[in-house]
């Protein structure tokens, strides 16, 4: 199988290249790497093409393809240029699915739990959806979109793998758009106190990357059209990494609370439904947060 990952030298893109990879398949990446790390994919035998998702000419030119896993996005939830937040969301997811409906092959697309907003329910596929921001509507967008090609006849599957709070080893790059666990970790690591937004009580669904990569991959296989939650289906507390990570680290730093900034844009909660992903794909994550943290902080971050 030839499989096409755009961001693929990108956190999530670059975990599931390397399965890909693992499995055996022939892996070409596409990324302008504007969120990317070159070390991310220094190990890996991708074929590597530097290019825009929003350039129309060059996905003319792309090699003949099985599938394409599609991961090239802006994250940053905070970024305040709401133009290019669409343009690259958007516009980019448009010429991708295009692309793919026009050569017949199969779509798996990351979508996002930002699509849900604020609830303080368990979020389900077919609940009513009201972003928060710019970032969670650029997924909203890209999910109606998918929804209306859905329902033509005789065209390859579409799978929407709607990713809630991941985390994980090739974050790093991200900044403040990294995890809570990574910023986290590296504050603990240099002995300062962790600072929280008041009062760490706010509960998400985080879901470790080797879940996230290793269910994206199985999404092939995927035969009809999907959009499925991709979380845990627990939603844990800030102040829970906070106590997991001094386990781990062997330390007894309490946290630093401070009021949220962004509390008109933010999700407080978390938490998906995974019904629909039991029973299309007869999988869970694996790895609880306990695990996932020790796994990441002691096979990666201690390294």
């Amino acid at each position: 199988m030839k499989v096409l990952i755009t961001g693929g030298a990108g956190f999530i893109g670059s975990n599931i290249t390397r399965i890909l990879e693992k499995e055996g398949a022939k892996t070409i990446i596409l990324d302008n790497f504007s969120h990317a790390d070159y070390k991310n994919i220094i190990d890996l035998k991708s074929d590597i093409i530097c290019g825009d998702i929003l350039d129309g000419e060059l996905l003319k030119k792309l090699p003949k393809l099985d599938a394409v896993i599609h991961e090239a996005a802006i994250t940053d939830t905070t970024l305040t240029d709401d133009a290019k937040m669409m343009s690259v969301n958007y516009n980019g997811f448009k010429n991708i699915a295009n692309f793919c409906l026009k050569r017949k092959i199969k779509l798996v697309y990351a979508s996002s739990a930002g699509v849900y907003g604020s609830t303080e329910s368990t979020m389900q596929e077919n609940q009513k959806h009201i972003p928060h921001n710019t970032y969670g509507y650029s997924k909203y967008l890209c999910d109606c979109y998918t929804k209306r090609i859905q329902q033509q006849k005789s065209l390859p599957s579409i799978v929407g793998v709607r990713y809630f709070n991941v985390y994980g080893p090739g974050e790093y790059h991200k900044g403040k758009s990294a995890s809570m666990i990574y910023q986290l970790y590296c504050q603990m690591i240099a002995d300062k106190r962790p600072r929280i937004f008041k009062y760490g009580e706010q509960k998400r669904d985080f879901i470790f990357v080797k879940d996230v990569a290793r269910i994206t991959t199985q999404a092939l296989q995927l035969k009809k059209n999907y959009i499925l939650n991709v979380g845990t289906g627990t939603a844990r507390s800030f102040n829970d990494i906070v106590q997991i990570l001094n386990t781990t680290l062997k330390k007894s730093l309490k946290p630093d609370y401070f009021d949220n900034p962004y509390s008109d844009k933010y999700q407080n909660y978390t938490r998906a439904d995974i019904t629909a992903l039991k029973k299309a794909m007869n999988t869970t994550a694996v790895f609880s947060l306990e695990k996932g943290i020790k796994d990441y902080v002691v096979n990666y971050l201690n390294t």
